[in-house]
């Protein structure tokens, strides 16, 4: 299978080019990704926990998706691909707000990204990809909250610094 590329982009989120997306990793380059958070109608956040063979960040918890846009493809139609392929469904997605942030991992790789963050809702189960998800659950925001403050090797390190600005939109906002 041919490696997928990332878009690289300046920090404004202007595209300057395209790499293959270890190279970039490897690099530690800014370059485009996008989070999403599904949630139900209790309130409820869908987490994923990784699948044992990741390259990176293996059998830890984090959002309910997340990846990388390809070229010529908007964030919301990659949120909705990326969506059916890890967890077997799709939903209206809404881009709630974008950052930059750089996460270092053990393992030489960095996760440079200027991360677009949608919502949307779902209440069934989902069909997850083995080869991409190990187990879901559903769990309350603060809930989440307290078990990373009080677990903080469970989950992604993107996981942790999106999660913050997640909550802190959630808590200013009345999305649900």
């Amino acid at each position: 299978m041919k490696e997928e590329n990332v878009i690289l982009v300046d920090r404004n989120d202007r595209p300057i080019g395209l790499m293959p997306k270890m190279e970039a990793h490897k690099k530690a380059l800014l370059h485009r990704a996008f989070s999403v958070f599904i949630m139900n109608d209790k309130g409820e956040t869908m987490l994923q926990q990784r699948a044992a063979l990741k390259y990176h960040s293996p059998l830890l918890w984090t959002n309910t998706c997340c990846s990388h846009q390809r070229e010529g493809e908007s964030n919301i139609e990659a949120g909705k691909r990326r969506l059916m392929e890890e967890m077997g469904f799709t939903t209206e997605l809404k881009e709630l707000f974008s950052f930059i942030y750089k996460a270092p991992f053990d393992n030489g790789l960095t996760e440079h990204e200027f991360d677009h963050v949608m919502i949307g809702h779902f209440n069934d189960e989902p069909k997850i990809n083995p080869d991409e998800v190990a187990d879901w659950k559903w769990m309350y925001p603060e809930d989440i909250k307290n078990d990373i403050e009080k677990s903080p090797g469970n989950y992604t390190a993107w996981f942790k610094i999106i999660f913050d600005r997640f909550y802190d939109h959630l808590t200013k906002t009345s999305v649900k």
